[in-house]
């Protein structure tokens, strides 16, 4: 693929937000920021998306989405995330390859720091993602789209009647697990306590399943590679106190998220976890400053869930600038 063609030459939008203040900054260009890009600039405000490094985020990795509604034989993830941002580009919206590095937000207009200049705008949407947590692991990178997953509903397809394990034990590793047990072979799920986190009625479905076997008190340790793909994993029984090796095709690491906002600290509040607190429209308690997709705190983590957070905050920006007398809104 052209990767290219994902990235475009900033100076026209670059020049235009350095002259201006804009009506939106949108800070990160996944899913829910191209959305609100896209909303945004049909709203004929002057928007513009933030990204560090190309737009589409975990979906511009993922190789295919098969869970995205209008595409029967699923979508791959970069041609999704291009067709998204093409999309946004065509109604007006800009786009700047810059890493926002701190944001002034109890002022208007907001002004936005990357690490090669400012730039001011009227609203401030926050739509930098989340990122799955790792292990650590040697090999867990490269292996990375070759047997190793951080997304069970993405990619457990690739894996029928196949023997994987899943590392984690809260709802997220559970859910993957019993998903798991519909399309693979044989599923071990793999976690580090005697008990699971996960709530009752995800436990009463796992007990259910006769290819789910549960290795407590257990950690991988290591990845076996055979021909650039993930061949199996050597297992750590703690109380056993003994290292097991299983053969597996996949392994899906479900151990938690955490957010992109470590740029974000004193500016707007956070919750325990690090994402950022809004109400159920997206709206922070700074008036102008929204979050939307992963980055805020919600239940479900999918492209549809992005998609729908970008437009609700994109709407909401512009009813919030049409109220306000401000010069150079467009």
């Amino acid at each position: 693929m052209d990767t290219q063609n994902l990235i475009p030459e900033s100076a026209a939008a670059k020049t235009a937000a350095t002259a201006n203040t804009l009506g939106v900054a949108i800070i990160g260009a996944g899913p829910a920021g191209m959305t609100a890009a896209l909303y945004a600039a049909r709203a004929g405000l002057d928007a513009v998306m933030f990204e560090r490094i190309a737009p589409g985020g975990q979906l511009a990795q993922t190789e295919m989405v098969e869970n995205y509604p209008g595409f029967p034989e699923g979508i791959n993830g970069f041609d999704l995330a291009f067709a998204m941002k093409q999309q946004a580009e065509v109604f007006g919206a800009g786009y700047i390859g810059e890493e926002v590095t701190g944001l002034d937000l109890n002022r208007n207009p907001k002004i936005i720091t990357t690490a090669f200049g400012s730039y001011e705008a009227h609203a401030v949407i926050i739509a930098t993602g989340a990122r799955a947590k790792k292990l650590g692991l040697p090999l867990e990178a490269d292996l990375q789209g070759k047997g190793v997953s951080y997304c069970a509903t993405c990619d457990g397809n690739f894996f029928k009647d196949k023997v994987v394990a899943v590392v984690g034990g809260g709802n997220t590793a559970v859910a993957d697990a019993i998903y798991l047990s519909r399309i693979c072979k044989k599923v071990y799920l793999i976690h580090r306590r005697d008990t699971l986190r996960a709530t009752a009625i995800y436990n009463d479905r796992l007990a259910e399943l006769p290819n789910v076997d549960i290795l407590w008190s257990s950690e991988v340790r290591q990845l076996l590679a055979e021909d650039g793909k993930l061949a199996g994993i050597r297992v750590e029984r703690t109380k056993e106190n003994e290292m097991v090796s299983l053969p597996v095709s996949g392994l899906f690491i479900a151990v938690g998220n955490e957010p992109n906002t470590e740029f974000l600290q004193g500016s707007i509040t956070l919750d325990g976890s690090g994402y950022v607190q809004t109400d159920e429209f997206g709206k922070t308690e700074i008036a102008g400053v929204y979050a939307a997709g992963d980055v805020r705190t919600k239940s479900l983590r999918q492209v549809a869930t992005a998609i729908g957070d970008g437009a609700v905050v994109a709407e909401d920006a512009a009813e919030y600038l049409a109220t306000m007398p401000l010069d150079g809104i467009s």
